[in-house]
């Protein structure tokens, strides 16, 4: 693989408008994109979003499938629009505490994905819930503890891949302890490390352990890991903890380099390199075609001039294109067809089901 394309394969990106733009395209024909995010934005119909996935799968080169990624949770961070079933957050599902209830909630929405043509889902949260004041996460978690968490966590993952829908648990080494939103601020976590292992960590040990395929990294820092660093840009913890203490060998995903807690921090360009020295095996841009451009420059650069960091970014492109070859982007023929599974008795009833529950 030509430089170029190998570190175009480091990127998932995002665009503005419901339509993928022709520069979005034209970089993931080249291999230039290894995924794209899709937001609200890009989603105003289902049909939409049926016909961007289909557009962006049938761009990529052979080789090289495509992510196609959305952050569908439930609750208030649900991207798409009606007539898809919303579920409700799952902190109010998990008062039921029941697994196959979970593990129901996960295939559904991982049955409407697949039908789009979607193959990964930035989900399930695995961070623990414990800061009532947290501005992120919130009902956003499983649990305001660890076993819940990976209990109800790891139902949902197992819903998703039910459905053929790849997950990503999210936000390592955990977010749910903050007072400050990653988007808008860098959170600092002070706990040492006997409190980490014995809660932050438990969901996403447990996770590894059972195989999941993606984790996202956090933009936090754990001062008793690595002072002063957030997790996206530490080897401390992508690397030294992750991979080597937690044996994790699935791919690691970066949270949006875009986010406050990196870009006030970090330009753009050295936030890229740092988060794949840090263990990241691909780096989400979500928004802006001119950083992602920036960002592949600098990767570009780096690879040139250092075969160990070259090195690093075929181990992390070998490692990615393994799951997504795994789980490939298929949407239904048709957006008919697609819409019929949409709005099947099935989905239907599970997702009626899952909204009495909560109410």
């Amino acid at each position: 693989m030509d430089v170029d394309t190998l570190c175009g394969q480091l990127i998932v990106g995002g665009y503005a408008d419901a339509e993928p733009s022709k520069e979005f395209v034209d970089a993931v024909q080249r291999g230039r994109r290894g995924g794209a995010v899709l937001f609200r934005r890009n989603l105003p119909t289902l049909e939409a979003a049926w016909k961007a996935c289909t557009t962006l799968a049938q761009a990529a080169p052979a080789e090289c499938p495509l992510w196609l990624c959305v952050d569908e949770e439930g609750g208030r961070v649900s991207r798409l629009p009606a007539p898809a079933r919303r579920l409700p957050a799952m902190l109010a599902l998990a008062a039921h505490a029941d697994e196959a209830l979970i593990e129901k909630a996960g295939a559904c929405t991982g049955t409407q994905l697949r039908a789009l043509g979607f193959n990964l889902d930035l989900a399930p949260v695995l961070d623990v819930h414990t800061r009532e004041d947290n501005p992120v996460i919130g009902d956003r978690a499983f649990g305001r503890d660890a076993a819940t968490v990976t209990r109800l966590g790891l139902a949902f993952w197992r819903g998703l891949k039910s459905a053929g829908i790849a997950g990503c648990g999210k936000h390592f080494p955990g977010h749910g302890d903050t007072s400050v939103d990653s988007h808008v601020g860098l959170p600092v976590i002070p706990w040492d490390m006997d409190r980490l292992e014995q809660l932050e960590l438990v969901p996403f040990q447990a996770a590894v352990a059972a195989g999941i395929e993606c984790l996202m990294s956090a933009h936090v820092v754990c001062e008793a890991i690595h002072a002063g660093v957030p997790g996206t840009l530490s080897p401390r913890i992508g690397m030294s903890l992750l991979r080597g203490e937690l044996g994790f060998r699935g791919a690691l995903l970066s949270d949006d380099l875009e986010m406050k807690a990196i870009s006030e921090q970090r330009g753009i360009q050295e936030a890229a390199v740092m988060a794949v020295l840090a263990g990241c095996d691909a780096i989400l841009v979500c928004s802006r075609h001119d950083w992602q451009e920036q960002a592949h420059n600098a990767l570009v650069r780096e690879a040139r001039r250092s075969t160990a960091f070259r090195a690093r970014c075929e181990e992390a492109v070998e490692r990615t294109l393994a799951v997504r070859r795994a789980w490939p982007c298929r949407a239904e023929p048709t957006f008919a067809q697609a819409q019929a599974i949409i709005q099947s008795a099935e989905v239907t009833e599970v997702a009626a089901q899952m909204a009495r529950l909560a109410g």
